[in-house]
C-alpha cells in the first residue's frame, strides 16, 4: 500500500463519529490536503487492496458492510426491483 493509501485507512480507523455536517469533509482536507471526491476514490482503492484487511481488519470489514447495504439499496430502489 502506498503512504496515501495508509494515511487514508489510518484517518478512517480513528474517525467515525461526526459532531456536524461537513466535519469530516474538513477534516479530511486539512490533515490530508484531499478533496472529499478523492479521499474517496483513494479509499475505495484501498478497500481493493489485500494488505488494507491485515492492517485494519475492523475498520475494512466495516466499510465493506456499508458498501454492500449502499449496493443492496440502490439495487431496491432500480426500476423493476422486487417484480418477479
Amino acid at each position: 500500500m502506498t503512504d496515501l493509501q495508509c494515511a487514508v485507512l489510518a484517518f478512517e480507523a480513528r474517525t467515525v463519529w461526526w459532531r456536524y455536517v461537513g466535519a469530516k469533509e474538513e477534516a479530511v482536507l486539512v490533515e490530508l490536503g484531499l478533496s472529499p471526491t478523492r479521499y474517496t476514490q483513494v479509499l475505495v482503492q484501498v478497500l481493493g487492496e489485500p494488505e488494507a484487511a491485515a492492517v485494519e481488519p475492523l475498520v475494512v470489514r466495516r466499510l465493506q458492510r456499508l458498501a454492500d447495504a449502499r449496493r443492496a439499496g440502490r439495487a431496491a430502489r432500480a426500476p423493476g426491483a422486487g417484480r418477479g
